[in-house]
C-alpha cells in the first residue's frame, strides 16, 4: 500500500498486509481527528519503508497516561502513523486516509464504541467491542505470530 501526507512532503509504502484494521471510536480519537472515529491498520513497523522525506515524531498524550508517538509530515503536520507506549516502536498504527488504497480497507473491529457518537451506524455483522477487546479472541493466528514476532517474544 502506498500513503503519503497532504502536501506529498513524505511518501511510504507499507509491505504488509494489516494484522488487523481498527475503528475506534474513543472520544481520545475523536479529539485527536477531528472526526467521529479513527481508523488505524496494525502493522510491524518494520514494514514502513519511507520513501520521500522523513516524518517528524512528535510525543503526545494518550488516554493510558504513557503517550503516543506520531509521525507527522514536518510541513502539513499530517499524522502518518503512530506508536502506543503498549504496543512500542516495533508496532505502529497506520492512518488509514493517508493510504491510497484506503476504500478497499475495511475495519475488522469497532472498539470503545461506548462512546461513538450517535449518528453513527455500523454495519451489520460488524464485530463491535464496548472497550477494548482480548486479541487472543479476535486476531488470526498469523497475526498474533506477526505481533509476537515483532515484540521478540
Amino acid at each position: 500500500m502506498h500513503g503519503r501526507c497532504t502536501c506529498g512532503e513524505v511518501e511510504f509504502e507499507v509491505t504488509a498486509s494489516p494484522m488487523i484494521v481498527h475503528c475506534c471510536h474513543c472520544t481520545w480519537c475523536q479529539r485527536e481527528t477531528g472526526s467521529a472515529f479513527a481508523l488505524n491498520a496494525y502493522v510491524e513497523t518494520s514494514e514502513i519503508k519511507v520513501t520521500k522525506g522523513a516524518p517528524d515524531m512528535v510525543m503526545t498524550p494518550s488516554n493510558s497516561g504513557h503517550g503516543q508517538s506520531i509521525a507527522r509530515c514536518p510541513a502539513c503536520k499530517v499524522a502518518l502513523w503512530s506508536h502506543y507506549a503498549g504496543s512500542g516502536e516495533a508496532l505502529a498504527f497506520v492512518r488509514c486516509g493517508t493510504l491510497e488504497e484506503r476504500a478497499e480497507i475495511v475495519p475488522d473491529v469497532h472498539i470503545f464504541t461506548s462512546t461513538k457518537l450517535p449518528w453513527v451506524v455500523l454495519p451489520p455483522g460488524a464485530q463491535v467491542f464496548e472497550g477494548f477487546y482480548k486479541p487472543k479472541e479476535v486476531w488470526s493466528e498469523d497475526s498474533l505470530a506477526r505481533f509476537k514476532a515483532a515484540k521478540g517474544a
